[in-house]
């Protein structure tokens, strides 16, 4: 169990080292493909550590809330991605986002409790602004459905880091994920102010 952790910790203290950060989501030359619509939530730390949170949150709810909250994230963000790629166009994208971490790792980090419908409407709400930012970053060529089911996908599989490691680390009697919502909450911060 211990090596698990460990190495499960250290796997993702590289991702979050190695990935670009917030602004910087589009692979240079292919922005139309599943292989792109897949490496955008990989390519900026503001995704990859919202997608986590809600992951982190999702398995501190528990219950039906573990699966419900997380796809209620990638239903939505599929609906703005959609939107956007039909033209239209939100302001405060970014703003969204980075406001999404603040309040994500906020919730992780005081393991907020609200009912199901209310908890699914908060992550709606900025899985919007996300889905809108990938819709909005993939070029006029590009082949809609191969790349969105290549975002939702990347989408999925970091939400489900994030119960993963809320699973590996309940045993642990100190409260590491709560810190975690707590350091994601000020990477938000940080990535707004700089």
């Amino acid at each position: 169990m211990k090596t698990t952790s460990r190495s499960l910790l250290i796997s993702a203290a590289l991702l979050l080292l190695t990935a670009a950060g917030a602004h910087a989501h589009v692979i240079p030359g292919d922005v139309r493909s599943f292989g792109s619509g897949f490496a955008h939530p990989l390519s900026g730390l503001d995704h990859i550590l919202a997608m986590v949170a809600v992951g982190l949150w999702a398995a501190q709810l528990g219950g039906r809330a573990r699966w419900l909250v997380p796809a209620s994230f990638v239903g939505v963000m599929a609906l703005g991605g959609a939107l956007a790629m039909a033209g239209l166009r939100v302001p405060f994208t970014e703003e969204g986002i980075m406001l999404s971490l603040l309040v994500f790792g906020i919730l992780v980090a005081v393991a907020a409790r609200f009912p199901l419908a209310a908890s699914m409407a908060i992550v709606g709400l900025f899985a919007f602004f996300h889905g809108h930012s990938h819709g909005t970053e993939m070029s006029a060529n590009a082949v809609g459905y191969a790349y969105g089911a290549g975002f939702m996908l990347a989408t999925v599989g970091l939400q489900a880091c994030g119960i993963g490691t809320a699973d590996l680390l309940q045993p642990v009697k100190v409260p590491v994920v709560r810190w975690a919502g707590a350091a994601i909450a000020v990477a938000g911060v940080c990535l707004w102010v700089f």
